[in-house]
């Protein structure tokens, strides 16, 4: 099963990781500059926690927005 919240469905997200070289400009120098560029993925903070499910309880993996806000009842 993938890892993503069983409420939101907030999963995987591509993004960039950059790689700069030179000082920047707030220190003295001329600004650094993105010499390299790498495809990675943001995850989100999913717990895997017991959760009352419409009436039955289950392990799932749920994110903690969701925990913080209250859209799951704990078991």
């Amino acid at each position: 099963m993938a890892k993503v919240c069983v409420i939101c469905s907030k999963g995987a997200q591509p993004g960039n990781k950059y790689k700069r070289r030179g000082q920047i400009k707030r220190t003295g120098g001329a600004g650094s500059k993105i010499i390299g560029k790498t495809l990675r993925r943001f995850y989100p903070n999913l717990q895997r926690i017991k959760i009352n499910l419409n009436g039955t309880i289950k392990r799932e993996h749920v994110c903690v927005s969701c925990i913080q806000k209250g859209k799951i009842v704990k078991a």
